[in-house]
């Protein structure tokens, strides 16, 4: 799959996901999945979701992004730093204009209390996959072997999706805002890869 399939299947998929969203459609769905998920919270699961919710905060991945961003930077990467710089600042304009698009109110949450900006699609959801799953692009190649490429890899799909889950247990989100924020998410980061690739100087044979 190119990065251009990934890109255009996860925008369709996002706006089939709105669509129903919008109409009502999976209203059943996210009752009975966070019925489910209510059902099994426990004093040790539901601090985990706190510390992985708090980690998908921008008060985690801002100073992280500074210094990936500085550190690809100093090593000569200019490139690099910039492009991540680019992701995290569209996400970031993606998120919100796809919120005040939507403007669906969040659910009653299960613990604390809710955030004061719209719940579709989740910004934690699809600023941690753009971020992480920039990182990883982006670390992965320059790892020696294959064994740390892979736990580059993983490690970010991890967070990624126990930052998701996290915002389903705690109550603060639909499932369908998860899924939408993955949804978006990728779609940008997958476009924006796509493109720096046609940036990518060509040899031309002689």
């Amino acid at each position: 799959m190119t990065l251009y399939t990934a890109a255009a299947g996860s925008a369709l998929l996002f706006a089939l996901l709105a669509f129903l969203v919008a109409g009502g459609s999976t209203v059943e769905f996210d009752s009975v999945v966070r019925d489910q998920v209510h059902a099994w919270t426990a004093g040790g699961l539901t601090e985990t979701a706190r510390a992985l919710s708090f980690m998908g905060s921008a008060f985690v991945w801002g100073p992280l992004l500074v210094m990936a961003a500085a550190g690809f930077w100093l090593s000569g990467d200019r490139k690099a730093a910039i492009g991540l710089v680019f992701v995290m600042g569209g996400a970031t304009l993606l998120d919100n204009g796809l919120k005040l698009a939507f403007h669906r109110v969040r659910p009653e949450a299960f613990f604390g209390v809710l955030p004061n900006t719209y719940s579709f699609p989740s910004g934690h959801s699809l600023f941690n996959l753009c971020f992480y799953g920039a990182l990883a692009a982006l670390l992965a190649p320059r790892a020696a072997t294959l064994g740390i490429r892979t736990a580059i890899w993983m490690g970010a799909a991890f967070l990624v999706l126990g930052i998701g889950l996290s915002r389903i247990y705690l109550g603060v989100h639909y499932p369908t805002d998860v899924l939408a924020g993955l949804l978006a998410g990728t779609a940008w980061l997958c476009a924006v890869f796509a493109i720096e690739v046609i940036w990518q100087p060509r040899k031309h044979d002689s």
